[in-house]
């Protein structure tokens, strides 16, 4: 348990060297100006008479810069809050409380754990942030049974919680059929199969311009759906950082790399980053969708054309993710641009 950054970081002055990163990684301490031009989508309109309009505005956005927020989205407040409340409630338990939970086993459906990289072996570098992973095909009963039962209702709540991000995700992937020209229902089953649900915790750190909380990537899956109540996201759009300002009860929607190859281009994986703080811990609730390890990923057929050829080769969903990890810590460059004909 003292691997975990929120367990050992209270009683530092500065930063362990370990978690420096190479001067041309870090994120400074020149401000990074909030980004004024992310759209926002309200799906309330979708219903009625501004259907096109949200459909062409989650199209721009995805092609301009690889996200969006989303309101009036159909999942209570309450429900947020109670998720947030009780995850937060998970990180103040006693640490001996939290032991039971903590691996380095990738394959456990519920873990505890910190990120650690060596920052010269890895373009991400160390992370100043503890996570709980939830792992799931969906949140199952079985798979929930493996999650805590500390705080009270946290299995109850958080399993609710995630039952109704899933659903979301499948409303807004049915209205980026609509944009991209295909089928409706193309992203069921196989390709919307998995579901992780990702807690990340930032503790405050001594110095933020040293480190990050995550550093600069791209997400491998499908979609992303992101809560947060804190500043701390930031993304890279025409050449620079740009940060990212959370609306209270809004999901930020996050365009991933297998879609990406699905839309042969058209929409643009969202090159992202967290940044810490001196004062106050963050936490962000993160739901990753994606497809089935067996699914071939290739662009839809709707979506290429003579004029519009073919732009990546297929892979497996199991393929991919294994290309993307070799990427992400090697020399190699972005797993697209390895994927690209």
């Amino acid at each position: 348990m003292s691997n975990l950054v929120s367990s050992w970081s209270k009683n530092v002055q500065a930063v362990p060297e370990s978690y420096i990163l190479p001067e041309e990684k870090r994120p400074g301490d020149i401000p990074v100006p909030l980004c004024k031009d992310i759209p926002v989508v309200d799906l309330a309109r979708v219903e009625g008479l501004g259907r096109y309009e949200v459909v062409q505005t989650m199209m721009k956005a995805s092609q301009d810069f690889g996200i969006f927020q989303v309101i009036n989205h159909g999942i209570p407040e309450e429900l947020m809050n109670g998720a947030m409340s009780l995850c937060k409630e998970f990180f103040d338990m006693p640490a001996e409380e939290k032991a039971v939970y903590y691996s380095e086993d990738k394959t456990k459906s519920f873990r505890l754990y910190t990120n650690q990289f060596s920052p010269k072996a890895s373009k991400v570098g160390s992370s100043w942030r503890d996570t709980l992973h939830h792992y799931s095909s969906h949140p199952s009963e079985e798979k929930i049974q493996s999650w805590p039962e500390k705080p009270a209702r946290y299995r109850e709540v958080v399993g609710t919680y995630a039952a109704e991000v899933k659903k979301l995700s499948s409303r807004l992937l049915d209205l980026i059929c609509e944009g991209l020209g295909i089928e409706l229902g193309y992203f069921g089953d196989e390709l919307t199969k998995t579901q992780q649900f990702v807690v990340n915790h930032y503790p405050p750190c001594p110095d933020p311009s040293l480190v990050l909380g995550a550093g600069g990537h791209k997400d491998s899956q499908i979609l992303t759906l992101l809560q947060q109540e804190a500043y701390g996201l930031q993304i890279f759009n025409d050449g620079k950082w740009v940060g990212v300002e959370p609306i209270p009860h809004a999901f930020l929607i996050g365009i991933n790399d297998q879609l990406e190859i699905i839309s042969n281009g058209k929409l643009k994986s969202a090159l992202h980053r967290a940044v810490t703080n001196t004062s106050t811990a963050r936490m962000s609730l993160v739901n990753f969708i994606g497809p089935s390890p067996e699914s071939i990923i290739e662009p839809a057929k709707a979506v290429v054309s003579e004029s519009n050829p073919k732009l990546f080769k297929p892979i497996s969903s199991k393929d991919y993710f294994e290309l993307y990890m070799v990427a992400v810590h090697g020399p190699q460059g972005s797993a697209l641009e390895l994927l690209k004909l």
